[in-house]
């Protein structure tokens, strides 16, 4: 599987994968645009325009026109944000790319941004913010992130606020574009059964030709300068304590990412990992428990995710549990048998993503978009494999220090000082 990599004059990186396969497609526009570059008025305004993208452009006036176009088509189609990035993503048959390309372009580079349709989409994330209120297993991974990077846009809700959220009008939406939706600042991908890629990107060219680039914004880096253990408690009424306990580690061009990775497989990638034997297993004090690495451009942390019983006792319990696993890391305890699984479990996963034209898309757009490389899947399965059970045990040791814990979690529990022991603050 190796892609095709062009650039038009304007600056658009195009990443072109013929899988060889079905034909079918996934087209996937990248934008470096995420919650990171907002600040405290316009936090949110980057998942927003997400959605104001769907209501309507110039050639497309509204959303059922744009949604009956493309599922009139045999098609699917959304969109997401992150922290760092925005994707507008469509999956289709390849004859009918033309169609799924201008859509694409319409959406970025014409919304019309209807006065009406941005309130009352207003209401739609105010729902959506609700939402993500209403789940806390997955709202403890946003108030983790919160208490690392407090101060910084990177600590924001990607939502936003629904005070936020309220307050935006189409000003607050074309001064975020002018910021940072610029074909310089783009990757495209085509990922399916292509065989024939000279005409897809004869297409692209055209669509995307009058699209200029402006100055460009940047985000504000993260100064780490922890000296001592953090935590933050968020009560709220739940049937579980739901938990985040982790760690400050490095950005994603860092090379030791590969030794990060075996590190959170061996501790919680699986139902064979350390902590899910020790901490559901052995002990049943939880239902879910997963480790797992989030690397940004300028800084990163590995991070375990539990939904425990809802009992401080057990809680603490599952938190010494899960310390002490840390601790025989550091010190080497680390079988061949667990390295060698840990890494069959992240390449088999890695490839068996790769079934879908979608996942296909993501794994080349992200590096071309972040790091503005190319890895080829086997490039990074002899990474994977040169990594050392040493490696990982010095690795730990580096990042597993007291001071750099960190400690956020959503439950029943209104005092957060009858944590303070377990975490050592």
């Amino acid at each position: 599987m190796k892609p095709q990599l062009f650039t038009l004059k304007n600056g658009l990186r195009i990443v072109l994968v013929d899988t060889k396969t079905f034909p079918t497609m996934t087209t996937l526009l990248l934008i470096g645009a995420g919650s990171r570059y907002e600040n405290v008025k316009n936090n949110g305004i980057a998942h927003f325009f997400e959605h104001m993208a769907f209501k309507g452009t110039k050639k497309y006036p509204n959303s059922f026109v744009i949604s009956s176009t493309i599922e009139g088509k045999g098609g699917v189609f959304n969109a997401f944000t992150s922290k760092d990035h925005t994707g507008y993503w469509i999956k289709s048959t390849v004859e009918h790319f033309p169609t799924v390309i201008d859509v694409i372009s319409e959406m970025v580079l014409h919304p019309l941004l209807d006065e009406k349709e941005i309130e009352r989409e207003k209401g739609v994330i105010s729902e959506e913010i609700n939402m993500y209120e209403d789940t806390p297993a997955r709202k403890v991974g946003e108030i983790f992130e919160e208490l690392l990077y407090k101060g910084n846009p990177l600590g924001y809700d990607i939502a936003g606020t629904k005070e936020t959220v309220q307050s935006f009008d189409k000003a607050t939406f074309t001064n975020y574009i002018k910021n940072l939706y610029y074909p310089e600042n783009s990757v495209l991908v085509v990922a399916g059964g292509l065989k024939d890629t000279k005409k897809y990107l004869k297409i692209i060219e055209e669509k995307f030709k009058d699209w200029k680039n402006g100055t460009l914004s940047k985000f504000i880096p993260i100064n780490e300068n922890q000296t001592a253990p953090q935590m933050l408690v968020k009560y709220k009424k739940t049937e579980q304590a739901h938990m985040s306990l982790g760690f400050r580690a490095f950005s994603f061009s860092d090379d030791r990412k590969f030794a990060l990775n075996i590190l959170s497989a061996v501790l919680g990638g699986g139902m064979s990992s350390r902590l899910f034997i020790q901490v559901r297993e052995r002990r049943g004090l939880c239902y879910y428990i997963s480790t797992g690495a989030e690397l940004y451009h300028d800084c990163g942390n590995i991070v375990t995710q539990a939904g425990v019983t809802n009992d401080l006792s057990k809680v603490k319990e599952a938190i010494r549990t899960i310390l002490e696993e840390h601790k025989k890391i550091i010190k080497g305890e680390i079988t061949g048998d667990e390295l060698k699984r840990a890494k069959e479990l992240i390449k088999g996963r890695m490839l068996l993503s790769l079934e879908d034209s979608a996942n296909i898309a993501s794994f080349f757009g992200n590096k071309k978009l972040l790091l503005n490389i190319v890895e080829t899947p086997e490039e990074i399965i002899e990474k994977v494999d040169r990594v050392t059970a040493k490696e990982v045990s010095i690795l730990a040791e580096q990042i597993f220090v007291a001071k750099g814990l960190n400690f956020a979690l959503i439950g029943p529990f209104s005092d957060q000082d009858k944590f303070a022991d377990v975490v050592n603050i």
